[in-house]
């Protein structure tokens, strides 16, 4: 029997990994391949904190397919004349692949599959990032949801399936002559300490999933928004790059869930569910809503009146974490040195770019998408334009975050903010979040000189949110022609 292709894209395991078990359930042998095609992949579609994540989670994924006897052949450039390179190479006579989601990605899949389909291989796509097809969630009027909490509603009534399984222990054929894999030459600028904090890669993944369901899953509603705390599943990039499927997320909370005979098992696993929800819903907006990585949702936005930042002075004070906001600077030196922030922080920084610098959200996407591990477009997408007001089930653009009060109630003891503001630890807690409005002495004992030490804040609150309340009036004025 001729060789079936895998194609694999963000999908870098083997458990649940649907394309895969139809090939190997075909039967004869089997060529997994990655390809790293600049049309969806290159520079500004993968940041080079995405790439550094890449990198290693390949890496791991072909030491998994050696151990099966296999290997992951590596190839650069367009994914179509790879492919066709690598059918004549092989003599495939099957193609298979887990689709994307992503609007540029659907558009080279569909060539793709025709192309190859015509030409009489058995081409085959399959869902393997997602509980469900965006295409098969509708409202009543079957139209696509465009509010989470209806649209989450209606996928709990569809089940999950379970997460196929592939025996532990069992050989992938291989083809009679591997065909040739090419060094890795994408550009990367790798940052040290993104390796202390993370391990790419499928166990580490479900290493992680296993720690968090029976030890973190259950306070999860308490501690998920306080950013000091490993209160969070950290499951985002690896979601993102398909090491873990939200099948097996969901199997594992249904695990723990046996014993009391009650699923969610607690209030902690409803909400983290929900969570995985919101992801789909991101999916779901962006397959529907194709325009909206690039343009608001809602359409009075596409005229909201955004300030001028002459030079860039205050897109680097935000991008370098020097606003004179601790919270906000915390949470951006956390993104510089880990390519991870805090959800609970990405909301306030977000917030603070789009109401308080009144800055166009697209623009603070942008930077997410460059520095985020876990930069996937979806959920990138529908948060800033939440932060914004202008996506789906937005935050309404009048609910401004004020810095100081969100780091007083989600960093009471300031421990997440004397972690990555450093020159501010000595600041007592009363003072912490605003220290301009400590006394001369307290900061002088504390070290810290403002405007020397620490900047002042780049914005005054009040002010700002004033001036962003006016933006908004002038949007729907503008809207209504008055």
């Amino acid at each position: 029997m001729r060789p079936a292709i895998v194609w694999f894209r963000r999908d870098l395991r083997l458990q649940d990994n649907p394309a895969l078990h139809a090939a190997v359930k075909r039967g004869g042998a089997v060529v997994p391949v990655y390809i790293f095609d600049e049309e969806t992949e290159g520079r500004g579609r993968a940041g080079a904190a995405s790439r550094w994540w890449l990198r290693r989670s390949l890496a791991e994924l072909d030491a998994a397919l050696r151990a099966r006897g296999a290997r992951l052949v590596w190839r650069e450039g367009n994914a179509r004349a790879v492919l066709r390179e690598l059918v004549e190479e092989v003599g495939a006579a099957a193609l298979y692949w887990n689709r994307g989601y992503e609007p540029a990605v659907r558009a080279r899949e569909a060539k793709i599959e025709a192309e190859f389909a015509a030409g009489g291989l058995d081409v085959r796509s399959f869902n393997g990032s997602l509980l469900h097809e965006p295409r098969e969630v509708a409202n009543k009027q079957g139209r696509p949801f465009q509010v989470y909490s209806p649209f989450w509603r209606t996928c709990l009534t569809r089940g999950v399936s379970a997460p196929l399984k592939l025996a532990a222990g069992e050989r992938l054929r291989a083809p009679e002559r591997w065909p040739r894999s090419e060094a890795w030459k994408v550009e990367e600028k790798g940052q040290a300490k993104w390796g202390e904090a993370w391990t790419p890669g499928e166990e580490a993944a479900r290493e992680r999933l296993r720690e968090f369901v029976a030890n973190g899953m259950e306070a999860y509603d308490e501690r998920r928004d306080v950013p000091s705390v490993d209160g969070t599943s950290r499951l985002s990039a690896a979601l993102h790059f398909g090491e873990i499927s939200p099948r097996q997320i969901w199997a594992a909370v249904k695990e723990k869930g046996k014993a009391s005979g009650v699923f969610p098992p607690s209030r902690g696993a409803r909400v983290f569910l929900a969570e995985i929800g919101w992801r789909e819903f991101a999916h779901h907006l962006l397959y529907h809503f194709p325009h909206t990585t690039e343009r608001p949702l809602r359409e009075e936005f596409a005229g909201f009146p955004w300030a001028e930042d002459p030079g860039g002075k205050r897109l680097r004070a935000w991008q370098r974490g020097e606003t004179g906001y601790p919270i906000v600077d915390a949470g951006m030196r956390q993104l510089a040195e880990t390519g991870w922030m805090h959800n609970r922080v990405r909301m306030i920084v977000a917030s603070f770019w789009v109401k308080h610098l009144r800055l166009p959200w697209t623009a603070g996407a942008a930077w997410f998408g460059e520095k985020l591990v876990d930069a996937d477009l979806a959920n990138n997408t529908l948060g800033w334009q939440w932060s914004a007001g202008c996506g789906a089930d937005a935050a309404p653009y009048f609910r401004i975050f004020a810095p100081v009060l969100q780091g007083r109630k989600f960093d009471a003891r300031g421990e997440y903010v004397r972690r990555w503001v450093p020159e501010l630890a000595k600041v007592p807690a009363r003072f912490l979040h605003a220290p301009w409005e400590a006394p001369v002495e307290v900061l002088r004992e504390a070290g810290v000189e403002l405007g020397r030490d620490y900047p002042r804040p780049i914005v005054e609150h009040a002010a700002a949110r004033r001036e962003a309340l006016e933006a908004f009036e002038r949007m729907r004025a503008g809207r209504r022609g008055i």
